[in-house]
């Protein structure tokens, strides 16, 4: 592993993330863990400046991990453990880089007097609840000096572990705006069997919104990955939507899957392997570049808008998932039927 990479000298603008002296690697013989390898490292900076191309609702977000044991095939932050001279397949899966110090980097940002107090997203790359979290426990501590500053921060996630954190989410919503989204795409059980093999299955994740909802939390689903041609037709999104309804959800927001490059290669080999009739579709589908034509995107998104107002449920509107409520409730959006192309998974 070329930890170098992520250096001045590699040609990359950013600054080094950490020392290659710094640098603990760690396996451990437990059977969650069998098979990862868990690179520890002392980080230089933890919170991170989203890219003024990108597509994301926000500036700043905290990731705690690099690579993710979720293994989800069509992940976009696959891309990323080429930096490290890592393979953005199996590598991506297993070797996995944990910012040790990651609490007390932010606590030391949000105390810096060049802070303004901007929201913070976590979850948008690598999921900060997958298994690993489980052992090294940085979202305590993160959630903790987001509370202490009152600054606010929404959390994405597939994993049900956040549940260990419901206390302190409590604690930080009733002093700033808390956003909690829980990622569902689909309830095919094959469907996540092949291309979210290492998730909590989806009616465990539709559990956490309804243990969160039970608490006072509200909590948005982000319906993704529509997966062209193996979770789109109309009786699996009805299913899915129906059950996020059921689930206590208080929006929904359909994305459907893109394709950037590193998660391109990647999900087309897996589905060359599973699916080999789908991939001449695919590459026509994808011709024009990451994500799906917009005439694709909105008809699944129209029908997403229809199931949801079916079922009692709208889109995500700007305060849908936040716990503090505003003095002054602003009127409602209408529904829009265009997609939100967000970059989250």
């Amino acid at each position: 592993m070329r930890w170098e990479n992520l250096t001045p000298e590699s040609g990359r603008t950013d600054p080094a993330l950490f020392g290659a002296d710094s640098v603990t690697t760690r396996t451990f013989d437990t059977p969650e863990f069998r098979g990862i390898t868990f690179h520890e490292i002392r980080a230089r900076s933890v919170v991170n400046r989203v890219p003024g191309a990108s597509r994301m609702p926000f500036e700043w977000t905290v990731n705690p991990y690099r690579g993710c044991s979720h293994a989800c095939v069509y992940c976009f932050a696959r891309k990323t453990h080429g930096y490290l001279d890592l393979d953005t397949g199996l590598d991506f899966d297993s070797q996995i880089v944990v910012k040790v110090n990651a609490p007390e980097l932010l606590r030391a940002k949000l105390a810096s007097r060049s802070w303004r107090g901007e929201h913070i997203a976590m979850g948008t790359n690598v999921d900060c609840y997958q298994r690993a979290e489980g052992r090294y426990r940085l979202m305590p501590g993160i959630i903790a000096a987001l509370r202490d500053h009152a600054n606010p921060f929404s959390v994405l996630t597939k994993g049900t572990l956040i549940l260990r954190d419901i206390e302190l989410l409590e604690q930080a919503a009733e002093v700033t705006e808390v956003g909690v989204s829980v990622s569902v795409g689909f309830v095919d059980r094959d469907l996540w069997r092949t291309v979210e093999p290492g998730t909590p299955a989806p009616e465990r994740r539709l559990d956490v919104v309804r243990a969160l909802a039970a608490h006072g939390i509200e909590c948005g689903v982000l319906m993704a990955p529509v997966v062209p041609f193996l979770g789109d037709r109309p009786e699996q999104l009805r299913a899915t939507v129906r059950a996020i309804a059921e689930a206590g959800a208080s929006s929904v927001t359909p994305l459907v899957l893109h394709l950037r490059p590193g998660a391109r290669e990647w999900y087309m080999a897996w589905l060359a392997e599973h699916h080999p009739e789908l991939v001449a579709r695919y590459e026509r589908m994808y011709a024009g570049g990451a994500y799906a034509p917009t005439w694709y995107q909105r008809q699944v998104t129209r029908q997403v808008h229809e199931l949801a107002r079916e079922y009692g449920i709208g889109p995500e509107d700007g305060a849908a998932r936040r716990r503090v409520r505003p003095a002054a409730p602003p009127p409602s959006p209408s529904p829009a039927e265009d997609p939100v192309q967000l970059s989250f998974l």
